[in-house]
Order: structure tokens, then sequence, then C-alpha cells
């Protein structure tokens, strides 16, 4: 997936959540120091918040996209590879902010209290906590059990989805063709084929594992607002801080 990925994911608002970020951030008094972006991938928002004054940590657990993101070459972030399940930035840091559903990759809850917990022991105290969730509605009305396909000439995908409701379990099965040139200079697309797996969360259990693992609950919204959410709302922003 990180071979196309910034190329198929080109209509995500980095910027919009950037600046989102950064505005909760000096709302809450955190104008400068160490942020760690957990789930960084490619390392996008990663470099918008270091442009926006903030000291860097991208945090994957994939070789992959942290190998994208390395490309940039922008030597004010530091990129570590490691699980978010047990990460360790090596420091206190003011914030820990995390996009683009990474969150929603941990399928047991005990594991996402791992990450919470992780993110409390990393956080100075008052330091703020940002992320994101697909909710309820995402996963059983607009994704469910659906075909999601996109043909361009650098590149083309076909997303399989499948929703189990019980088990609020998401798979997907990607395959990717993507153009590369082949020794000869002739045009070839490389195939490659993928599964992945998102569990859904409802706010009330993100609620109760935030407070087990040492962290406040502050406010939920409608994603990268401040509007309340919906009903159908696809995604949503949730705010915390270490006591």
């Amino acid at each position: 997936f990180a071979r196309g990925y910034d190329m198929f994911m080109d209509n995500v608002p980095y910027e919009v959540w950037g600046r989102y970020i950064v505005e909760k951030l000096r709302a809450n008094g955190i104008d400068s120091g160490y942020v760690v972006d957990l789930g960084c991938g490619t390392g996008k928002l990663t470099t918008l918040l270091a442009d926006a004054g903030y000291d860097m940590i991208g945090i994957d657990n994939s070789f992959d996209m942290l190998d994208m993101a390395l490309e940039r070459e922008d030597d004010r972030i530091l990129y570590l590879m490691q699980d978010m399940r047990e990460f360790e930035p090596g420091e206190k840091v003011s914030a820990v902010v995390s996009a683009c559903d990474s969150i929603n990759y941990i399928l047991e809850p005990e594991d996402l209290q791992a990450v919470f917990f992780c993110v409390s022991e990393s956080l100075k105290e008052g330091g703020i906590f940002i992320f994101d969730v697909n909710t309820p509605y995402k996963y059983e009305v607009l994704m469910a059990d659906n075909t999601i396909a996109e043909n361009r000439d650098e590149g083309s995908f076909i997303w399989d989805n499948y929703y189990d409701a019980d088990e609020k379990i998401n798979e997907y099965d990607l395959t990717l063709f993507i153009k590369e040139q082949s020794e000869d200079e002739d045009v070839i697309y490389k195939k490659f084929e993928e599964t992945h797996f998102q569990r859904c969360y409802e706010i009330s259990e993100l609620k109760e594992l935030l407070e087990q693992s040492g962290l406040v609950f502050d406010a939920v919204y409608d994603a990268y607002t401040d509007d309340q959410v919906k009903c159908d709302s696809e995604k949503v922003t949730v705010i915390a801080h270490k006591a």
C-alpha cells in the first residue's frame, strides 16, 4: 500500500487537518515542543506540523511507509519504526496526534488500552492527545460490503470491503496496479495484493479506555471541526489530555 499511498490519498485534506491540530494545540498553550505523530505513514501531516514550528517525532510500524517518509529528507523530523502498542518517543512530549484512522487498525480493546497507556506515559502533565477514528456509520452504511475502484494513468486499485457488524471488524482486500518502468523502458503495471483489518469503536468505548489509561476525555467533534457529532458523521476527532 505504501507504494501507492500518496497517489491514491491525494484527496485527503492534510492541510485542513494540520491547521485544525495546530489551532487546538495553541489553544491549549502548546506553541512549540516535541509532538508525536502516531501512525505517521508517509509523513505528510508530520511535515505540516514541523512547518508550524513543532519538533516532530513520526512513529509507524511500517518500514515501507517510513521509507517513503524519509525520501522527503527532512532533518527536522525524527522517524521511529515502533509498534503503537508499545511506543517510546525517548522523552516526554507536549502532544500526541494520530490521524487518518490509524487508531482503527488496533483490533482488540486491550491493545487499544495499551496504546492509550503509552500515550499517557509519553505526555507531559497537561499534554494533549488528538486522534480521529472512523464511525459505525461509515463502516455499516458507506463501506459495508461494497467494492470501490479507481483507475488512473499512474496506477489503479480495487478495494473489496467486508464489514462484520457483530465482531465490529472491517476487512478490505486491496489490489493495486502501480505503473513502473521496465528494464527495456517499456511501461508496465506491477500488481500488489494486501488485506487490511480495522475495528469499529464506539465513542463510549474510547472514553472508557482513555480514562482507564490515565487520560482525561475532553471532547469529541465531527472530524476536524468544532461541530457536534451527527448520525451520519463518517469520522470523528477526539481530544483528551493528561491530568
